[in-house]
């Protein structure tokens, strides 16, 4: 199994090379997918989300205000602390589960949009890191998300910066263009991946 770490700034356009990873052959871990399931209603996780930061951060329908919540912890960095503290150890059990369950031979792809910030480079293979100029990132999210300016420029200052990024990476993904020049960029990485698992399948005790 080769695992792979991919990560990016808001707004770099890591969910697109993570599809067309997954379309290629990829097995995809996406943290911000389990991130969500793991505080659906009537979980252990949203009951301690609550606990902490009150009925407030609910809907009326009884799930997690995710809007409402991130302006208030994207403000205050103790509150992102908290919260991190509540969902990351859940984020990351269910995705060694997914992990497991994917085979020896599989190239996983975990898709861990803080894997800088959380010093996780450490714990793959290699890191595949999707890189964008910070102006190019709040014009897609002002843009294409529709976030106000303001909103757009706290969550980028809440996440590592483009350097720190850069500084784990393995790979680099330059996304500051439009979608017909990721996508050569990323059968590229996926060649790349699969050279290397192949080399350590080869490698590997027992093999012949």
């Amino acid at each position: 199994m080769l695992r792979v770490g991919l990560t990016g700034g808001i707004g770099a356009g890591k969910s697109a090379v993570s599809r067309l990873l997954a379309g290629y052959g990829a097995v995809v871990v996406d943290a911000d997918r389990i991130a969500r399931e793991v505080v659906e209603p009537g979980t252990p996780g949203l009951a301690a989300v609550v606990e902490a930061f009150g009925e407030s951060v609910l809907a009326p329908d009884g799930t997690l205000d995710r809007p409402g919540l991130g302006a208030v912890v994207f403000a205050d960095p103790e509150k992102l602390k908290v919260l991190n503290g509540i969902v990351h150890p859940l984020v990351r059990a269910r995705s060694a589960e997914l992990e497991a369950a994917a085979g020896p031979g599989a190239i996983v792809v975990h898709d861990v949009p803080l894997l800088t910030e959380n010093g996780l480079a450490p714990l793959y293979d290699l890191v595949v890191v999707v890189d964008a100029a910070p102006q190019t990132q709040l014009a897609r999210l002002t843009s294409l998300r529709g976030m106000a300016e303001d909103e757009a420029r706290a969550r980028m200052a809440a996440q590592a910066t483009r350097e720190q990024r850069l500084a784990v990476a393995t790979l680099v993904i330059d996304n500051d263009g439009p979608l017909e020049a990721l996508e050569p960029q990323v059968r590229k990485v996926w060649e790349e991946l699969t050279a290397r698992a192949g080399a350590a399948a080869k490698a590997a005790p027992g093999a012949e």
